[in-house]
């Protein structure tokens, strides 16, 4: 394993005046198993595409190793899997890929299908295990979590765990807890590389930021106070410079050069104030640099005349005849935050489907409270098109509002005028969370509200359901956000 240097890195899309990286300085060794984190937007995909020499820019990027990108673009995907496998890896060695997929905890089988045919989760596994297996080469891994469930992204965090190296961007606090042991942070105006898993990096980073705004807070008093001194110093040696004019007093001119000195002397003490007065603005400037600064957002949650919303009971759910789960019965009441829990095709998006009237069979009892007014953040977002305002005109909500969120997003009122179409996928699911947040509800859909979120947004997210209480039903796979949320849960591996 080697060194990766980075030094004065400067760079922003052709056609943008807006550096995603100017003139940045750090580095970090091949052998971290590293988790690259920031706000969206803030070029971590960006910079992985930079070290593989995809765009221009300047500066110097030193690296011995070749890097290799996840996710690996199959060219053809109606190959058999096994083909692909040896696509990426001419020199792959079968009994070592059926090693890796054992801890992958993946059935050998699927070697032999076609791998269109393969689900999301095994296609992530196989290609992991086979990147991995490149020799002389270093492995950046962009966002593997959003397409695996719970279960799944537990085995894949093993399976980088044992690894030697990585580059990993990933929104997912307790997954990179469990398989990082550094934290490479892009700050609003640095890089900085620090040993560690996120909750560590974390809470220092909280105790850092606390400890700078209270620092910040006594050099604006200490500035005040010098400024007030410097003003009072000003008068007093005006004014006894004046007295060298004076009448005679009892027959007697005044001592001019002891008035002379004295005002000297006024002069000195004004100039240590206005230099102890300088510096503590200097230092008063290296502060705040890098704060994550994000307002708190708000919700239009409304209150329902009866406690229940929805009911489940005795109540099954099928798909293509086959029984996707059966007899779960379940309520959904005004203020608790529910959460389907399983492992992919159990049936949970089904579900959310089925109460968003769209006709599924099924058999049971079901019920929905009358004029019961819903705000649903569907999982996939890829049908935005056209401005941001017609699709916020198409949901009836308030344009002011939307984009008030949006900025506590972190959105750039530039990004306003971009077409949805060219907004990243972090991007399009946060104007969904922002047109749902902005619409006035009695019950809070959400189906994967996180995928591609960052970090510091899912904690924005969190603090807000927690103050507002609003009756959610949602299906998430981040686990800090499951504990934190989550009232009840519905387990639909348990009732198929």
């Amino acid at each position: 394993m080697s060194l990766i240097q980075v030094k004065n890195l400067k760079f922003c899309y052709e056609g943008s005046y807006q550096y995603i990286f100017d003139d940045v300085s750090f580095q970090f060794d091949s052998c971290y198993k590293s988790a690259l984190i920031g706000r969206n937007g803030r070029g971590k995909t960006t910079f992985l595409k930079l070290l593989m020499g995809e765009y221009e820019y300047q500066g110097t990027i030193i690296k011995s190793e070749e890097c290799v990108y996840f996710p690996y673009h199959v060219k053809d995907t109606s190959c058999w899997t096994i083909d692909v496998c040896y696509e990426i890896e001419p020199l792959l060695q079968q009994w070592q890929l059926e090693k890796e997929l054992r801890y992958l905890d993946i059935n050998l089988d699927v070697l032999y299908r076609p791998f269109e045919t393969l689900s999301q989760g095994e296609q992530t596994k196989i290609l992991l295990a086979v990147l991995f297996l490149k020799e002389y080469s270093f492995l950046l891994i962009d966002e593997p979590t959003n397409h695996l469930d719970q279960e799944s992204r537990e085995i894949v965090a093993q399976y980088l765990k044992r690894q030697k190296g990585f580059l990993l961007v990933s929104h997912d606090r307790y997954f990179i807890d469990q398989c990082c042991d550094h934290i490479i942070a892009i700050e609003p105006t640095t890089i900085e590389v620090v040993q560690g898993n996120f909750s560590s990096w974390y809470e220092n980073k909280n105790q850092r930021d606390k400890s700078e705004l209270q620092k910040n807070q006594r050099l604006k008093k200490e500035i005040s106070r010098l400024e007030e001194t410097k003003r009072r110093s000003a008068q007093w040696s005006d004014q006894v410079e004046k007295t060298k004019k004076g009448h005679k007093v009892s027959g007697l001119r005044p001592d001019r050069g002891y008035i002379g000195h004295k005002s000297a002397k006024m002069m000195k003490k004004s100039k240590n104030i206005e230099r102890r007065q300088n510096k503590a603005i200097d230092e008063k400037k290296m502060l705040l640099k890098d704060i994550e600064e994000y307002e708190d957002l708000k919700i239009n949650a409304l209150d329902y005349y009866q406690e229940a919303l929805i009911s489940f009971s005795h109540f099954s759910l099928y798909y293509d005849n086959q029984v996707l789960f059966q007899d779960i019965t379940f309520s959904i009441c005004q203020h608790e935050r529910i959460l389907l829990k399983g492992k992919n095709g159990c049936g949970k998006s089904s579900i959310i489907h089925f109460i968003m009237n769209q006709h599924i069979k099924h058999s049971g009892e079901y019920y929905q409270g009358k004029q019961l007014k819903i705000s649903y953040v569907p999982q996939d977002c890829s049908f935005l098109k056209g401005s941001l305002s017609s699709i916020i005109e198409d949901y009836c909500v308030d344009e002011t509002l939307v984009k008030t969120i949006l900025r506590k997003f972190g959105f750039s009122r530039e990004s306003f005028d971009i077409y949805l179409e060219n907004y990243s996928e972090g991007q399009k699911k946060k104007v969904m969370l922002a047109l749902s947040l902005a619409t006035k509800a009695h019950l809070y859909i959400w189906d994967e509200p996180l995928n591609y979120i960052d970090i510091f947004s899912r904690i924005q997210i969190e603090k807000l359901i927690l103050q507002y209480q609003p009756a959610l039903l949602f299906v998430e796979h981040d686990v800090a956000f499951q504990k934190k949320l989550a009232t009840k849960i519905i387990d639909l591996n348990e009732v198929v």
